[in-house]
């Protein structure tokens, strides 16, 4: 075949691929309101790109790529107060990191109860299938944070964990972490907080003056802590770390490796890609504490205008936020989501707390919710939510 076909053929590849992308909505449009994933940091799509043929799960091919991991998790052990005893995973998100947490607690107990709130992630879900864990579903308050004097009565001998989460999916609250890690202490009961969206946030509110429950390893009792890069990181697609108190548990869940550079392994990826973890070491690096801090304030500050815009057109909170996640009441969320997709807007529904959830990530602006607001508007009043 002649070089002249090829490229032919390459830029063929290159047009069907335009021809997809376009079918997608775009993060940079500022019209995706409803997820925690963002728009990258510039830095850390330069830094994606660069380490892109790089593989962690054969380390020592790519002794830079490690180095760089062992100095993320390093900052991330900073930042969440961890002991000395801790140490880091890598992981590609707050599912596996859920999962690698239970499958800790699992192997360290030998016990297949999993206590957990009712505000809990669906990975949970696929969790007690994988690992034939029962899970018990503890109530929320009106806060919507777990009812601490109901995990009281669902502890028990056959309890292997308890789950607290530190930013919830659908509202972005916070269970009392302290109060449940003191009494995880208490009963010698594994704890792991998932803070997927909150880990980048909680840290930076607290030092903002906002009235947050602490969640990391300051609190007695927390075990793992995960939370993910991809979110308020403002990193790339896909990056978790499950942060673990006691290193030497990691021996529950290692294997010989013997077809690799390292002779034992830890986790469920063989392959892992280093340019996520560039990507995200380097908006560590770039914004350091100082830049998280305004990024957190900014999104805040988007969040609270945004609550002032939308009360202003007659509707309701489910809850006032606890972060820069909002949940509008709607009689008929999925029919408002529907409408405003078919406009180029996308909102995520939440039907058992019947409303729609806007997330104020750091690449929404207060001019996108200006141009948000008349279309939710006009959408509502014609599907009869005002």
């Amino acid at each position: 075949m002649g070089r002249r076909v090829l490229d032919q053929r390459y830029q063929d590849v290159l047009r069907e691929l335009d021809d997809f992308q376009r079918r997608d909505f775009s993060f940079a449009s500022g019209r995706i309101l409803g997820s925690m994933c963002a728009l990258p940091h510039p830095i850390a799509r330069e830094a994606y790109i660069r380490f892109l043929e790089t593989n962690l799960g054969d380390p020592e091919l790519c002794p830079g790529t490690k180095a760089i991991e062992e100095r993320f998790v390093a900052f991330l052990a900073e930042l969440l107060h961890a002991p000395r005893t801790a140490t880091g995973q890598i992981v590609s998100g707050g599912t596996e990191g859920n999962i690698t947490a239970m499958w800790l607690a699992k192997q360290l107990t030998g016990k297949k109860e999993i206590v957990l709130p009712k505000s809990a992630h669906f990975s949970f879900a696929k969790i007690a299938s994988l690992m034939s864990l029962k899970l018990v579903e503890v109530p929320l308050t009106k806060e919507f944070a777990m009812d601490v004097s109901a995990l009281k009565k669902r502890i028990q001998s056959t309890t292997a964990g308890v789950v607290g989460v530190a930013g919830s999916t659908e509202l972005g609250a916070v269970d009392p972490i302290p109060e449940i890690g003191e009494m995880c202490a208490e009963e010698h009961l594994f704890f792991h907080v998932d803070a997927a969206f909150g880990g980048f946030v909680i840290p930076f509110l607290r030092e903002l003056g906002y009235d947050v429950p602490a969640f990391d390893f300051q609190c007695r009792g927390v075990s793992t802590i995960s939370l993910d890069s991809h979110k308020m990181g403002y990193s790339a697609i896909p990056l978790g770390t499950l942060m673990i108190r006691e290193s030497s548990w990691l021996r529950e869940i290692t294997v010989e490796s013997p077809y690799i550079s390292s002779e034992r392994q830890t986790g469920i990826l063989g392959t892992r890609s280093g340019a996520p973890v560039a990507a995200a070491y380097a908006v560590s690096r770039y914004l350091g504490h100082e830049g998280y801090i305004e990024v957190v304030r900014s999104c805040m500050d988007v969040t609270r205008y945004a609550q002032r815009r939308i009360t202003g057109l007659g509707l309701s909170l489910v809850m006032e936020p606890t972060m820069n996640v909002l949940g509008v009441r709607l009689k008929r969320p999925a029919t408002v989501v529907k409408r405003l997709s078919e406009q180029g807007w996308r909102v995520n529904k939440v039907e058992r707390l019947s409303c729609i959830r806007i997330v104020c990530m750091p690449h929404i602006t207060k001019q996108i919710i200006d141009e948000f607001i008349p279309v939710l508007k006009k959408t509502c009043e014609e599907v009869g939510e005002l």
